[in-house]
């Protein structure tokens, strides 16, 4: 049945809140758990990539992280000045800074990972559908990316 009523979008049935809202909450989730380490949402972020690949481009751990690099720089400056980090030249492409952990940094991989377990297993949900829950959200964001892209070619 076609309404001719106008459509009026109500905050409630947003998906857009809905997950704004929920990315909100995990962050603040996190908060607790990142505090006794000095560290913001965004900096694990960075921590949690140079983790999985250390000595890489300022670009591509922006890309990594999806961080834009007007974001990242202040980030990664913060974590070289909390002695976590350092940025050297970069020797492939001198105008270029690569990241690259400190001892420091990775002495927190293995603490911070075991706060992060607890957390993990303190949720009281289905761990199959927040795996599933993930997988839908990147499907999403490539679609979001895909159409954002179109935007810019046009």
């Amino acid at each position: 049945m076609k309404s001719d009523a106008p459509y009026r979008p109500s905050l409630d049935n947003q998906l857009c809140f809905a997950l704004y809202s929920a990315s909100n909450a995990v962050i603040r989730l996190y908060r607790p758990l990142l505090a006794p380490f000095g560290l913001t949402y965004p900096q694990f972020l960075v921590m949690l990539a140079l983790w999985q690949q250390d000595s890489v481009p300022l670009k591509v751990l922006s890309q990594r992280t999806r961080l834009d690099p007007g974001t990242i720089t202040p980030i990664v400056k913060r974590l070289e000045e909390k002695g976590l980090l350092v940025r050297q030249p970069d020797p492939e492409d001198e105008r270029a800074k690569r990241v690259v952990l400190t001892d420091s940094g990775g002495a927190l991989q293995a603490p911070l990972f075991e706060a992060h377990r607890c957390l993990y297993d303190s949720f009281d949900v289905d761990k199959a559908a927040l795996e599933q829950l993930r997988q839908q959200c990147l499907t999403l964001l490539d679609q979001v990316n895909q159409q954002l892209a179109k935007g810019q070619a046009s």
